[in-house]
């Protein structure tokens, strides 16, 4: 039995007015999605657990079969095993990303999608002037890592830089958590450490902003990467293998750190697709074809796309609904076409999480699935987009599946269709 995973991360969205009340996934052409959706089954997925913030990093964990509650550290650390930084016991990695700066307001969490050439020559001038903090890895466009020896690190709160664009930098900086421990003694050496680092932020501006490659990018219109953003800091997970807890040998295609670290950990193999970008350029017709290769020799494959939530965050309605359709079109469209050659298959489709576009955010909404296998009984549901999915789903008896659930749902799915049962 082969399965496949195809992941269109923030993909769902809510009503807009642009498009007379209809969401992206409405107003997209998928022919494909709509065929998993009436001809398998759907249903609701809760992919954030009630108190956890709606990160991709939780999200996907849960989608992979692992519970986010239990085994969640932080984002940073998940990068870590993708870009190869060791971390040593006491070590907190920070996810790192490069933003514009502009009068005090954090004016872009992305600098201008700053490319991985660039970012090298400022990473390689923070390691220069900044070596004393800690240590800064190179990743991919915008998204880096910094390193910092000093468990306590991981009591002090931070934000995402995507949730707070266009707002004073001052207010969203790094600070004690809630759930640090409340003695004087701790809370001061917190207050303390929080401060160094947030003052590493600043000391990023004095190096970065007048950085050539920088001018470079002011002269050629472009955002620079002026100032460095810490946040989504933990400790090294430890995450029992996915062969042995589900007994399948499993694959990631994705062009995002974030998703191959979590393979790494899972000791899942990262499929390299030369032009998987992680951004709308992405090559769709690559991770397919990749993907269908792969299952010569693999049981699993999670197909990551994050152009999808790339379009959320940056508000663009018309990005989304064309991510939506490529994902549609240039991934479902050859895996159903090319799945029938495997003896037995099963394919699933859902976004991680909600990213809509009003907020440009993400939200911790539940998510629709659907999963279709030959010969499986079909449920009631006429389309793949949220109110068709919806309404099927209040129209049945079905539950709110807790996300880490999902995977084992998915994996026995088939053998529940071989008796005529849904779910």
């Amino acid at each position: 039995m082969k399965y496949v995973v195809v992941i269109g991360d923030g993909m769902v969205d809510e009503p807009l007015d642009e498009l007379d009340g209809k969401t992206p996934l409405q107003k997209a052409k998928t022919p494909n999605m709509d065929f998993l959706a009436k001809n398998g089954t759907c249903g609701m997925l809760q992919t954030v657990p009630p108190g956890m913030e709606p990160g991709s990093d939780v999200a996907n964990l849960s989608i992979m079969g692992y519970d986010p509650k239990k085994y969640y550290t932080g984002r940073g650390p998940l990068e870590a095993a993708s870009i190869g930084a060791k971390m040593k016991k006491d070590d907190i990695a920070f996810r790192c990303n490069f933003i514009t700066c502009e009068n005090g307001l954090l004016a872009d969490f992305n600098a201008g999608h700053i490319s991985t050439i660039e970012a090298a020559q400022l990473i390689e001038s923070l390691n220069q002037r900044l070596y004393s903090y800690g240590k800064f890895y190179l990743g991919t466009s915008y998204r880096h890592l910094f390193i910092y020896n000093d468990k306590t690190a991981s009591q002090l709160k931070s934000t995402p830089p995507h949730d707070v664009v266009g707002e004073p930098i001052q207010e969203h900086l790094l600070k004690v958590g809630e759930d640090a421990d409340k003695s004087v003694e701790n809370r001061e050496v917190l207050n303390n450490l929080a401060q160094k680092l947030n003052e590493l932020m600043y000391k990023s501006f004095d190096v970065l902003g007048k950085h050539p490659t920088n001018q470079k990018r002011i002269e050629d219109g472009k955002k620079p990467g002026n100032m460095i953003w810490l946040w989504g800091q933990g400790p090294q997970p430890q995450l029992p293998l996915f062969k042995e807890k589900y007994n399948l040998k499993g694959a990631t295609i994705t062009g995002v750190d974030l998703i191959k670290g979590i393979g790494t950990y899972l000791g899942l193999t990262n499929i390299h697709v030369p032009g998987a970008t992680g951004f709308y350029d992405t090559d769709y017709c690559g991770k397919a074809k990749y993907a269908l290769e792969a299952l010569e020799e693999h049981d699993l494959i999670f197909i990551h796309v994050e152009a999808p939530d790339e379009a959320g965050h940056a508000g663009d309605i018309y990005e989304k609904i064309k991510a939506i359709e490529r994902i549609d079109q240039r991934i479902l469209g050859k895996l159903i076409k090319g799945l029938p050659s495997m003896d037995d298959y099963a394919l699933a489709v859902l976004p991680d999480h909600p990213t809509p576009i009003n907020i440009r955010t993400h939200t911790s909404n539940p998510i629709p699935y659907a999963m279709y296998t030959p010969g499986c009984r079909a449920d009631a549901t006429e389309k793949y987009d949220e109110p068709s999915i919806l309404k099927s789903f209040n129209e049945s008896s079905k539950n709110i599946i807790e996300g880490y659930k999902f995977l084992n749902l998915f994996l026995n799915f088939p053998k529940s269709s071989e008796n005529g049962e849904n779910e």
